[in-house]
């Protein structure tokens, strides 16, 4: 059977300490899963650790467990990907977040394109938090205990004048091309993959890409969704240089 992982917070854990599920974990695991003292249950805090617990107390809001156990978890693929994903519809993006930090994805920087989403800063700042969430959710699905960084949406413009990580291997979506994924050299370094939205990146949007030294490449010879494309990337990408070979 399978043992439930949390995510935990920031929370500083060790063997031999007794700690409280937050709100949300509490509910899932006595309301959801129907957890009793004396379950087993396995905790993480973002350390790249996995904390074998044991629930000690609960009751319908609260939950107590103490930490047995400290053990590396070695679930994060050893390629550096970074996901450049253009703003879309709401099903759209949580779709390709979960999906690709599933798949081993290690940042993620939504992006404001021309024919992308565009939302206030109030509504926008809610969604980096719904995206977090489900970054979360993913890795306590997934095995993973280290949470991906999601980055606070920036315009596509504005993003790609940002200094260029040294040795990173950038590559962009694009059905028009020609070259495939597998065309591409081993990456010396880290690896980005950009995707367009519905409707894909503007012509401009795509020639300052190449400019900031983006490599247009198609999948095969369909168009794919936008989330369908994150996802399929980071698919190749990890059965090319990383942990699906």
């Amino acid at each position: 059977m399978r043992i439930p992982r949390f995510h935990i917070g920031q929370t500083r854990l060790a063997p031999g300490i007794d700690t409280e599920l937050p709100d949300a974990a509490a509910r899932h695991a006595i309301q959801v899963l129907r957890m009793r003292p004396g379950a087993s249950l396995v905790l993480f805090n973002g350390d790249g650790q996995d904390y074998s617990a044991r629930l000690i107390s609960a009751d319908r809001r609260r939950a107590m467990v103490r930490i047995e156990a400290c053990t590396p978890n070695d679930t994060e693929s050893p390629l550096q990907t970074c996901l450049i994903q253009a703003v879309g519809k709401t099903d759209h993006m949580d779709l390709a977040i979960q999906k690709t930090v599933e798949l081993g994805v290690k940042r993620i920087h939504p992006v404001i394109s021309v024919r992308g989403v565009s939302l206030p800063q109030n509504r926008m700042t809610r969604k980096i938090d719904h995206w977090r969430k489900i970054a979360i959710s993913a890795c306590e699905q997934c095995g993973r205990s280290t949470v991906p960084l999601i980055e606070a949406p920036l315009p596509l413009q504005t993003w790609l004048s940002l200094p260029r990580p040294e040795k990173t291997l950038r590559l962009m979506l694009d059905p028009h091309q020609e070259r495939h994924l597998s065309d591409m050299p081993r990456p010396q370094a880290a690896v980005e993959i950009l995707i367009g939205p519905e409707g894909g990146l503007s012509e401009e949007e795509c020639h300052k890409a190449m400019e900031a030294g983006f490599i247009g490449l198609r999948l095969g010879s369909r168009v794919l969704r936008t989330e369908t494309a994150a996802i399929a990337a980071l698919a190749v990408i990890q059965a090319l240089w990383g942990d699906l070979a």
